[in-house]
C-alpha cells in the first residue's frame, strides 16, 4: 500500500492550471522530496493534499484511504501532519504551550467537560504537557521550552513546527521548505532531524530549493513545473535529466 497516492489531481484558478492531472505514489517510509522552480505549483499541491483547497479534479488516498471531501482536521486525525514554508507559531505563547496545540487534537474538547475541569481534562493536559516536552528534546529544542518564539533563533522555529506536527501523531509528514532561511550548521541539525524521523519509519515529503539538501537525503524525487509532472525517479537519475536541467537554469534559443 502507497503512503499517499495523488491521481489525476487538478487545480484551477479562475482558468488558470496551478495543478493539471497531476499523479504520482509515494512509498511507506521513504523521504520523497517534490522540486521545481519557483510558481510550478509545489505549495498549491501541499494545500490540495492537506485539504486547504479543495482540487477541481482528481483524488488524495492516505494510505488507501480515499481524503475526498475531508477538512483539514480529520486528515490530520487520519496521519497527516505539515510544517510551513514560514513559520506559524503562536508569539503570544511559550514553546511548550505551542508544540502542547499539536496534542488537543487527541484531546476530550467537549464544553462541558472542560469548564467543571474533570479529572480526565486534567489528566490529558498533564499529558499533553509531558509530551510536548519529550517531542522539544526529541528535536533539539529542550533549551527552550519555557521561552517564547520571538526570542528563539530562526532555525529553532523551523525544528519547533516540526515538533508541533509530530505531537499530532502523523503517519506522513510534509515539510515546506524547511531550509529556506537557516545557515550552513543549522541545515546540519535539520538533516540529521529527517534522517532521525526516517529512521523511526515516518514518511516525509519535503518541498525544498535546496538540491544539495534534496539530492543528499532523498530515496525518491519528483520534479513539477507549470502545475505537471516533469520528471520522477532516483536523485542520480533526476539530477541528469535534461528536462529539469532545463526548467532550472533555461534552455539556449
Amino acid at each position: 500500500m502507497s503512503a499517499l497516492e495523488v491521481i489525476s489531481l487538478s487545480k484551477e484558478f479562475g482558468g488558470v492550471h496551478a495543478i493539471e492531472d497531476l499523479s504520482f505514489n509515494i512509498s511507506p517510509g521513504s523521504v520523497h522530496s517534490i522540486i521545481g522552480p519557483n510558481g510550478a505549483g509545489k505549495t498549491t499541491l501541499l494545500n490540495l493534499i492537506t485539504g486547504i483547497y479543495q482540487p477541481t479534479q482528481g483524488e488524495v488516498r492516505l494510505f488507501g484511504d480515499s481524503m475526498a471531501g475531508m477538512p483539514v482536521h480529520a486528515r490530520v486525525m487520519a496521519g497527516l501532519g505539515r510544517t510551513f514554508q514560514t513559520p506559524q507559531v503562536c508569539m503570544h505563547m511559550t514553546a511548550l504551550e505551542n508544540v502542547m496545540l499539536g496534542r488537543h487534537i487527541h484531546l476530550d474538547g467537549r464544553f462541558l467537560p472542560t469548564a467543571l475541569r474533570l479529572p480526565r481534562i486534567l489528566s490529558g493536559e498533564r499529558e499533553a504537557r509531558h509530551r510536548a516536552a519529550e517531542l522539544m528534546e526529541y528535536v533539539g529544542l529542550a533549551d527552550y521550552l519555557n521561552d517564547e518564539p520571538g526570542s528563539m533563533p530562526y532555525g529553532a522555529l523551523k525544528r519547533l513546527e516540526v515538533a508541533r506536527a509530530l505531537a499530532c501523531e502523523p503517519k506522513l509528514l510534509l515539510l515546506d521548505e524547511p531550509a529556506a532561511g537557516l545557515g550552513a550548521s543549522e541545515k546540519a541539525d535539520l538533516t540529521g532531524l529527517i534522517e532521525k524521523l526516517s529512521g523511526a519509519g515516518l514518511t516525509i515529503v519535503l518541498v525544498e530549493h535546496d538540491m544539495k539538501l534534496v539530492m543528499s537525503i532523498s530515496q525518491h524525487i519528483l520534479v513539477i513545473n507549470y502545475g505537471q509532472k516533469l520528471a520522477e525517479g532516483q536523485p542520480t537519475e533526476v539530477r541528469r535529466n535534461p528536462d529539469v536541467v532545463a526548467a532550472y537554469l533555461g534552455s539556449a534559443v
